[in-house]
This record gives structure tokens, sequence and C-alpha cells, in this order.
């Protein structure tokens, strides 16, 4: 089967949106994607027909706790995870996060060692830090080859000692957008008695994820950043989320995941993640290739749905980020912070970001914005990768994030406008 952009594109009402008479071109993905109609339909139908409060008897209170399990089921299937009952739901990651890491931290004593990585955006990085800094712990920090863009996990081999308690890190960077082995890396935390916690906010758009495959006791991913709605999911594993204790009140359920969800959940914003998940669904039905039903009873045909839709989709991206990352090379000044061989692009995801050797990374946004081409500009919260490229105090970087709504018309407009921008 073949990728169907236009049938895609005709799902999003974003994309036909127009300001002036001229049209929007978003990529600004990375920040937070547009939403297919049928997401919409799923927050508004919820809002409408099923708005209560979990636990009751009554009909919409039932409809709701319906809602909640459904995406519980549909997260399940996305993430690969064993049971819906390892998904949790937040505001955001960055909100999960702070949270869980209390919770982990009460098994943590004063000498006990983290690793963190210089990759992560600071979502996955100062919620550790700050609390290493309450619990008197050691930080240790997993630096990048500043010309790969990559790993090199022989030095975290020197970093795992037996103090080692907690190895945090990003699937996917959102600055540079290089795709990390986060499986070898939970392999060799586990192999040490530590706990592995993965940002997947980056991956989870762009390329398949299987919590059992990779190994972690924790994935956290935003659904927003994968075309639903500003929701927070966490999926972590059974054994070890049944060993913390949940920052919760009294009333609120002992078991999980509702004990981990603090407070009465946005139901319609929930509702919206069920859509989105069989959004990726209907595509690997329709146009990916589902090659099997796996051999668990429990897989089911919208998992296997599910990964023929990111094995197509990412396929495609996979020519869009060549394709935009050789125009911006044959622009005098421009230096691409990533991974740019064109035989590696399947080591990152489309974010690409950019630098020029006058011109400002806001500055830049800024004129691309009077052309309605939506960019982002700055340290985009990746305040350790822009300080270990030496970009921080200048203003970071030009981030240009296209996914699979985009065309490679719209990067064309994009580099044919570009030069001018940059006085190239």
């Amino acid at each position: 089967m073949t990728y169907d952009l236009e049938a895609v594109r005709a799902q999003f009402p974003a994309l036909a949106l127009s300001d002036n008479g001229t049209r929007r071109i978003y990529f600004d993905n990375p920040a937070g994607t547009q939403v297919p109609k049928v997401v919409a339909d799923a927050v508004s139908n919820c809002l409408l027909t099923t708005n209560a409060n979990g636990g009751g008897y009554f009909a919409s209170s039932r409809a709701a706790d319906a809602v909640v399990q459904s995406a519980r089921d549909a997260m399940a299937d996305f993430l690969n995870a064993p049971s819906s009952d390892e998904i949790v739901f937040g505001q955001n990651m960055t909100t999960i996060t702070l949270h869980l890491s209390r919770s982990l931290g009460r098994l943590f004593k004063p000498g006990d060692e983290i690793i963190l990585s210089r990759m992560d955006h600071d979502a996955n990085v100062w919620p550790w830090v700050m609390l290493a800094r309450d619990l008197q712990l050691e930080v240790r920090w997993l630096s990048f080859n500043r010309e790969t863009f990559e790993f090199d996990l022989d030095d975290l081999d020197k970093l795992i000692t037996e103090k080692t308690k907690l190895v945090c890190v990003g699937g996917a960077s959102n600055l540079t957008g290089t795709i990390n082995d986060v499986r070898a890396i939970c392999r060799k935390a586990r192999a040490a008695g530590a706990f592995s916690f993965v940002d997947g906010v980056q991956s989870a758009p762009h390329i398949a994820t299987d919590v059992s495959d990779i190994g972690c006791d924790f994935f956290v991913c935003s659904s927003y950043k994968f075309f639903g709605p500003h929701q927070g999911i966490l999926w972590g594993r059974r054994e070890v989320l049944e060993r913390l204790e949940p920052y919760k009140v009294r009333p609120a359920p002992s078991s999980i995941p509702g004990c981990f969800e603090t407070g009465t959940q946005s139901h319609e914003g929930i509702a919206g993640i069920t859509a989105t998940v069989d959004y990726f669904a209907a595509i690997g039905a329709s146009m990916g290739e589902v090659l099997c039903r796996g051999e668990s009873a429990d897989e089911t045909v919208r998992r296997d749905q599910v990964r023929a839709a990111m094995k197509l989709l990412f396929a495609y991206e996979e020519q869009l980020a060549r394709h935009l990352i050789e125009g911006l090379q044959s622009i005098d000044g421009v230096t691409v912070q990533g991974i740019t061989a064109p035989d590696a692009m399947n080591r990152r995801v489309p974010t690409v970001s950019f630098t020029h050797v006058n011109a400002k990374p806001a500055a830049v946004a800024e004129r691309l914005a009077r052309e309605n081409i939506f960019v982002w500009s700055g340290h985009n919260y990746a305040v350790e990768v822009a300080q270990s490229l030496g970009l921080f105090d200048s203003g970071g970087v030009v981030r240009v994030g296209p996914v699979h709504y985009n065309s490679i018309t719209e990067i064309d407009e994009l580099l044919a406008i570009l030069p001018g921008i940059l006085g190239a």
C-alpha cells in the first residue's frame, strides 16, 4: 500500500486555515501538533454526553468511567503495554514526572546516584536534579558526542556504579532529533539493578513504541505531541508502581493506576486519546502493511495496525527530513545541529534544528511567521543540549519540525524564503 498524503491532510481542519489569504504551514509540531477532526469530535462528544465525575451509579458517571477505561486500553495498544492498569493519565509529561519523582525518591537514600542525560528536555532533567538536591543524591551526567550528536554507550558503562539507582533518558531529542538506543540503555540500567525512566515525548509521534521490548520501568509521553489533546501519559511497570507511595489525598483510590491520578482528570482530553490511537490504527489498516497478528492472544488487531501506521509514516518522514536537511545545507552560513548523513535518517526524527553565522534564531522565526510559516527558536527547553553545543547564550537554534501531514512542497516554500531572510 502507499501513503495518501491528501487523504491524511483532509482529516486535519487546521491545515486548511489561512490568515489574510496566506495559508498556514505548521512546522512547529515538536511543541504540539494539530489534531484530526475525529479527535475534536471525541472531545466534544465527551463534554456533551458523558460530562460527569467517575465512580457513580448513574448513567453519565458510568459513561465517564467507560471513557477513561477505553483510553487506558487504547494507550496500552499504542505502547504495547502488558496491561491497561499500568497506564496513568495526567496534565502533561512534566507534571507526571514531578509527581513520580517524589514517589520514587522515597526508595532512595543520601549518597545514591542517578544518571541524567545532556541530550534531554528539561522535563526529564530538572525534576530529578531537584530531587537529588532534596535527598542528597549524586547526579552523574551522560554526555553526547557534539560531532555525531549521539551517545557513546561505553560512557554509560563508566558512569554506572553499585550506587546507581535510576537512569533517565529521552527516546529522541527535541532539539537535535537524534533517536537514542533506549533499549540498550535500559538493559544496562536493569543489569545494574537501577530503575529506568524514558521520556518518549519526542519519539512517540514518529516511531512505534514497545515498552515491553524497551525494557524500561517507566515511559512517559504527551498526546498533544502525537496529534491528540493536551494530556500526559505514563506507563509504569506494575511491580514498580505497586512499590511506590503516591502523593494523593486520602479518599483517592489506593490501587494503581488511579492512585497516581491526582484529582478529577480531564475526561474530555482522555476521550481524545482514544480517538488519536484509533486515527493511527485507521492509517495502518487502510495504507499500511499489517504483517502479523502477533503470537500472544493479548496482542490486539489495533496494536498491529498502529505499528503498521508508524512504520509507514516514519518512512515518509524520512523523506521529509532528508529533503529539508539537504536544502538547508545548500544555504551559505547554515549549520544543521544534528545528524545529516543521508543514510542515517533512520537514526533521527524529522525535527531539524539549524543555526546561521549571522542571523539570530528569534529574528529568523519572526520573519518566517510573517510568511505564515510556523517554527520555534531558542533552546526549546533543551537546556543541557543547547549548553553542550555552545548555543544557549547565542539564542539557541531555529527548529523546523515537519510531521506526516506536511509535504515536500511546504518544505520547498520554506527553503525558497530562507536565503532572503538569512541574507545568503
